[in-house]
Formats: C-alpha cells, sequence, structure tokens
C-alpha cells in the first residue's frame, strides 16, 4: 500500500497554503501566518526536481491565494455587471490564473539557478518574491492587490519599515523572514532566529518614528457614506433620491472639508440643477470650507456624436475657487476598455465603461487652507503614484465606491492597502466611501475612526495636515527593486564573481 503522502495531489499541499494565506490580511489581520506559509512555500520549492516542478508548484499556491483572495470580482461582472454565471466564474477563474503566473514565473527561476548555500538560497527567494510582486504592480497596468507586503500593517513590527522601504519592501522583508525560518528549522541553527528577532526589533524600533511634521490648523472633517445599493444607483428615477440623500447627511453634518465618495452623483455634472449645486456651496460656506463632490464630468462638446469624452471626477465647492480633479489611473475592462476586448462590454452592463484618463501630473486641490492630493478608488493601490503629489500635498483623500463587489473581502482589504498609502507618505489618509470602509487613518497608519460598512452615515472628526518627506516618498519603489536585484545578485554570486575580478586585475 502506498504511504499517505502519495495518496495527496501534489498541487492540493500549495494550493491550501496559498488559500490560508489569505488570512494574513484584513479583516482577519492574522499577519504573522505570511511568514509561516512562505516558509512551507520556500521549503516545497528546494525539494523540486526541476524548474518546471517549482513552476507548477508556484502556480498552484497562487492560484488558491488570488481564487481567495481576489474572486470577490465575480460580483461586479456578474451580481451587478449581468454577466451570465458560468461565463463570470470562467472569467474570474482565468483572471487568477494570470495574476498566478507572476509567482510561478518567478519560482520556476529561482529553482533554475536554486544557490547552493542556505543564505543564498535565503536571499534568491525573498527576490523572486518581491519582483513577482513588483512586476504584478507595473504590467498590463499593473495590479498590486494582495502585494505580500499588504498584510504587514500593525501590529506588524514590519510596518515600521513601510515609511522607508514602501509595500514591495516589506513583501522582501517578509519572504526573507519566512525563507530564514525554512532554513532555521532545517539546520536547526538558532543563528537564524536571531537574524529574524534583530529585524522584527529594528521594525518595531522605527514604529515610533515620525518622519513628518504637522502643519497649519487642525481642521473638520465630514465623509459622507450614502449607502446607496448599486443595483438602483444608476437607475434614472433614482436620482433625486440620490440628490435628496446626499444632500441632507451633508446638511446635518457641518465641516471645514467635506468630502462625499466616487460617483456620488449618478449622472453628470453639467446635468445637475444650479439650484442644487448652489444649496451644496452654501452647506459647505457654513464652516467657511469646501466641499469634494464625486461626479463624472465631460467634455464641453459632449452632445456632438463624433466627441466621446468623460470623466470619473471629484469637483470643489465652498469659499475657495472650485477645482478638478480627474481619475488616471482606470480600471481595465471597468472604466475602459483595452484594445481587443470590446466582446466584454457586450457581456456585461457596467454603467460608463470608457472613462477617458486624466492627466498623471495634477497638482493637490488648494481646499480648506489644506493642499489635498485626491485619488479615486482603485488609484490608492499605486504608491508610486501619489508621491507625484508630494511635497506639496498636505492630506490624502480617497473617494471610493465598493459597493460594485458587495458584502466580501474586498472593503476591508482597501482599507488595508490605505493603511499602506499613509505610512509610506506620512501622511492621513481620509475615505470616503459609499459602503464602506468611510475611515480617517492617521500618517503612522492606525485607523482613527471609521463608520461601520452597508450603513449610511458621517463620520466626523479633527484632522491634521502634515508636510516633510519620508525615505519613501522620496526613492519610491527603487529601493525595494535595489534591494531585490542586489539580493538576487548576491545570491547568484555575481558579487563575488566581480570581486574575485577586481581582485586579478589588481
Amino acid at each position: 500500500m502506498p504511504p499517505a503522502r502519495h495518496l495527496i495531489p501534489k498541487w492540493l499541499i500549495p494550493a491550501t497554503l496559498g488559500v490560508a494565506s489569505v488570512a494574513a490580511f484584513a479583516p482577519f489581520g492574522q499577519f504573522w501566518l505570511m511568514p509561516l506559509t512562505l516558509a512551507a512555500l520556500f521549503h516545497l520549492l528546494r525539494q523540486t526536481q526541476n524548474w518546471a516542478q517549482a513552476f507548477r508548484c508556484a502556480f498552484a499556491f497562487g492560484l488558491g491565494y488570488f481564487l481567495a483572495g481576489v474572486s470577490w470580482v465575480y460580483v461586479s461582472i456578474s451580481v451587478f455587471g449581468g454577466m451570465p454565471m458560468p461565463l463570470a466564474a470562467l472569467a474570474v477563474f482565468l483572471f487568477c490564473a494570470i495574476l498566478a503566473l507572476f509567482p510561478a514565473i518567478m519560482s520556476g527561476l529561482f529553482r533554475r539557478f536554486l544557490p547552493a548555500t542556505p543564505v543564498r538560497q535565503t536571499l534568491a527567494f525573498a527576490a523572486i518574491l518581491t519582483l513577482a510582486d513588483l512586476a504584478r504592480g507595473w504590467l498590463l497596468t499593473g495590479f498590486p492587490w494582495l502585494s505580500t507586503g499588504y498584510s504587514q500593517t500593525a501590529p506588524s513590527p514590519l510596518a515600521g519599515f513601510a515609511p522607508i522601504l514602501g509595500v514591495y519592501g516589506l513583501s522582501f522583508l517578509v519572504a526573507l523572514i519566512a525563507a530564514g525560518i525554512a532554513s532555521g528549522l532545517q539546520k536547526r541553527d538558532w543563528r537564524w532566529g536571531g537574524g529574524i528577532l534583530l529585524v522584527l526589533l529594528a521594525g518595531q524600533i522605527l514604529s515610533g518614528q515620525q518622519w513628518t511634521q504637522p502643519v497649519g490648523e487642525p481642521l473638520r472633517v465630514a465623509l459622507v457614506q450614502g449607502n446607496i445599493a448599486q443595483d438602483v444607483k444608476w437607475r434614472p428615477e433614482h436620482i433625486l433620491v440620490t440628490l435628496t440623500h446626499y444632500r441632507d447627511l451633508v446638511a446635518r453634518h457641518p465641516a471645514r472639508l467635506t468630502v462625499l465618495p466616487e460617483t456620488a452623483i449618478p449622472t453628470f455634472f453639467d446635468n445637475l440643477p444650479q439650484e442644487y449645486l448652489q444649496e451644496l456651496t452654501q452647506l459647505a460656506q457654513r464652516q467657511q470650507g469646501d466641499l469634494l463632490l464625486g461626479v463624472p464630468t465631460r467634455s464641453p462638446n459632449a452632445n456632438n456624436a463624433n466627441i466621446e469624452a468623460y470623466w470619473n471626477s471629484a469637483i470643489s465647492l465652498g469659499v475657495s475657487p472650485s477645482q478638478h480633479y480627474a481619475k488616471s489611473h482606470l480600471v481595465p475592462l471597468g472604466e475602459y476598455t483595452p484594445p481587443g476586448f470590446d466582446w466584454f462590454l457586450r457581456l456585461v452592463n457596467i454603467p460608463m465603461a470608457n472613462f477617458s484618463s486624466g492627466s498623471a501630473d495634477q497638482q493637490p486641490l488648494q481646499l480648506a487652507g489644506q493642499q489635498v492630493a485626491v485619488n479615486i478608488c482603485y488609484e490608492d493601490l499605486f504608491g508610486h503614484a501619489l508621491r507625484t503629489a508630494l511635497p506639496r500635498a498636505t492630506l490624502l483623500v480617497n473617494m471610493s465606491n465598493t459597493a460594485w463587489f458587495g458584502r466580501s473581502l474586498a472593503q476591508s482589504q482597501h482599507l488595508q492597502i490605505a493603511r499602506v498609502r499613509a505610512l509610506e507618505t506620512g501622511r492621513p489618509m481620509l475615505r470616503a466611501t459609499n459602503t464602506g470602509v468611510t475611515a480617517i487613518i492617521a500618517p503612522n497608519g492606525h485607523v482613527r475612526a471609521a463608520l461601520p460598512q452597508f450603513e449610511s452615515g458621517v463620520l466626523t472628526g479633527e484632522v491634521q495636515g502634515y508636510a516633510g518627506l519620508t525615505p519613501y516618498a522620496r526613492w519610491g519603489d527603487t529601493a525595494a527593486l535595489l534591494l531585490a536585484l542586489c539580493a538576487w545578485a548576491w545570491a547568484g554570486g555575481m558579487f563575488a564573481f566581480c570581486l574575485a575580478r577586481l581582485r586579478k586585475r589588481r
């Protein structure tokens, strides 16, 4: 009779590890679990016989990881988008399979050039996982959701490294610790544990470092959560109800800076009655303040049949001159259609699925005495994009509508991403969402206050602007990239080779 382990499919263990890894992220928050599951993956990769086996092992891990972590995409394209269930399930599976290729390809390279010593293997593993996350965050416009480093928000000690190395630097450290755990257990060498403790201690010390400084006077903010159901939001007969609902919420919560969610108003800005806009303006002016309104805008010549240009925008009203921000990093197949994917739009019903992209170098808006860097929904996944507003910006504001994803993990995961952006930039992050999570995040990444999900309400509080630059704000993702490349070069003996050549010449 064959051993019991031979009865287990080879893909099942790595796939289970991938599924379990999702518990390291919000809302579960078991940050300690990620190094353990990656340590097991590192062990499995070292047991493979060739690069093809390593590729299949990491692909199974990635498929379990993404199917468990981002399969909420199904809700948007099937429940709200109207795609037939079998096609939607197939689309989500293929999407997750494509994402799984990033760790799979890098793991194949890891096994193909497997270094001889445990130290070099550890460095190589940290490098390949970081490079996989970086590639996924950049290629094909990028989808960095569930990058490994996002799991390490406080209370993880590694959160202290975020203002220096950014989220991809955290990915490197998590993978380094994971491989160190596996190597230490295999060799029964306590020195690996000592090195890991030093990294964790350094992160804990850095968590108390303040990289930026308060600037200006604190201001009172009101973040509006309308909780408008996605299945009725775009119906013409419901627009008046929506307008009244938001007006009443704003009227009951005066503040210096009021923020409404992404596309809170489900019609073009130029369609809104002037009386309504004047009313919102006067409500904002009560506190000598300003209001940010999430609303689609379009070209003045949009009525011309030959012109179809419209933007996912934020418009300011109040004591400051009216200002405009247009979303620049659009969601593929949700907000714009890549070439060759027109067939996809014929299978779903997504309103305004062909937005135009705003400029990538838009300046912060001058509102309520602060320099406000606005980002809309998906844009706060890209730390390098938010850096363009620094050092001028004193506040970060995210306006989102994740009602597209129903009651899923997406809302909590998105909040965790925003926490990392606050850490990286040393700025408060204000989140105004339709259904959650509406929150005030401090520059250290801690959530100061938040509204319950899927409830209508307004989150109010005092917020302080901040100035200055964190190391990450200066270097961006370059530091993490160089760290990964240097680790890979060291693991491959490149440094030793170069030193030997240099000595020979001397």
